[in-house]
């Protein structure tokens, strides 16, 4: 499964942890993606996509 929304293209973003000695690692945060099925003008289809995107409607869920 991809880690980006197909509706507004969030996706993983990177940084570093920081120990409490200062050490820094590369670390990630991946965007919380969902597979919902979207209806899109009477055809059903699955799609990858945030839940920042599910909560604001702008998908159409299939049921």
């Amino acid at each position: 499964m991809s880690r980006k929304c197909e509706v507004c293209g969030k996706g993983q973003v990177s940084g570093n942890n920081v120990s409490h000695s200062n050490r820094h690692t590369r670390r990630k945060w991946n965007a919380n993606i969902q597979t919902v099925k979207v209806d899109e003008k009477g055809t059903v289809s699955r799609k990858n996509v945030c839940t920042r995107c599910i909560r604001s409607n702008k998908v159409n869920r299939a049921i």
